[in-house]
């Protein structure tokens, strides 16, 4: 019950802070609209023509995982810089709960907003473009969720460097490039890549859209890559997350700013 209160008001807050920023939400997904944009036409006009379709289709998937995977890893960094800036980080540990309980029910609720989001992207961009993907929520859903425990991973160690160096924002704009190459490049091409967070999952999801897979159809070996990635990455996270909390608490550096 404690769980479900504190998801609960997490929620609220994300949702209402979205809603009262409702001119910088809609920006934000306007950013993404024209990124998308510039790679269709980029596709367009310099593209080979025979296989246009699927690399408009691949572009689409491409440009909707990278943007969920930048909110989502980059999002309780910046909640610590807020909270930082703000005065209001010691109060959040003096909670009872926990700060890593708060911050994980916090990236959960903007997980779920976030994807509400990116399905309207993905719809718009489907539409621009008239290229229609295999969503297969039945197939897709499960393999993201399992996907977004790794992304969690990392978010927690970006938060607990944020945590002591306060000011982390250069690194965080030039960690989006970092997402894009990990999130464009195929594993085809760069096998080595499903050792890194979340690889692995996108490259299974944009299978299944692509190839219209069922779970059955997709090899078992994919499933154990994937979770052994997520919990390895969650468990880092946490250790470098608690790790970083007890030297910012040794130095005294969680009410500096």
């Amino acid at each position: 019950m404690r769980w479900f209160h504190l998801f609960n008001a997490n929620f609220r807050k994300e949702y209402i802070e979205m809603k009262r920023y409702l001119p910088n939400t809609l920006a934000l997904v306007f950013t993404f609209y024209i990124i998308f944009l510039a790679a269709f036409f980029g596709i367009m006009f310099i593209g080979d023509p025979a296989s246009f379709e699927m690399n408009v289709q691949y572009s689409i998937i491409s440009v909707v995982f990278w943007s969920l995977t930048m909110m989502t890893m980059n999002f309780i960094g910046f909640s610590v810089i807020t909270e930082a800036t703000r005065g209001t980080l010691e109060q959040i540990y003096m909670s009872p709960m926990g700060v890593w309980k708060i911050m994980l029910t916090r990236i959960i609720s903007q997980f779920g907003l976030q994807s509400v989001i990116m399905v309207l992207l993905l719809y718009g961009a489907m539409a621009t473009s008239g290229q229609w993907l295999s969503l297969n929520p039945m197939t897709t859903i499960p393999i993201i969720l399992v996907t977004m425990i790794s992304m969690l991973g990392v978010s927690f160690m970006i938060a607990g460097l944020a945590i002591i160096v306060k000011q982390i924002q250069a690194f965080l704009q030039i960690f989006q490039f970092v997402l894009m190459a990990l999130v464009f490049v195929p594993l085809s091409v760069a096998p080595f890549l499903a050792f890194a967070p979340f690889v692995k999952g996108v490259d299974m999801v944009r299978n299944v859209m692509l190839q219209d897979l069922t779970l059955t159809e997709l090899p078992l070996s994919d499933y154990d890559v994937l979770l052994v990635n997520s919990v390895v990455y969650l468990t880092l996270g946490l250790l470098v997350f608690h790790s970083c909390e007890r030297v910012a608490m040794k130095k005294g550096l969680l009410g500096q700013y």
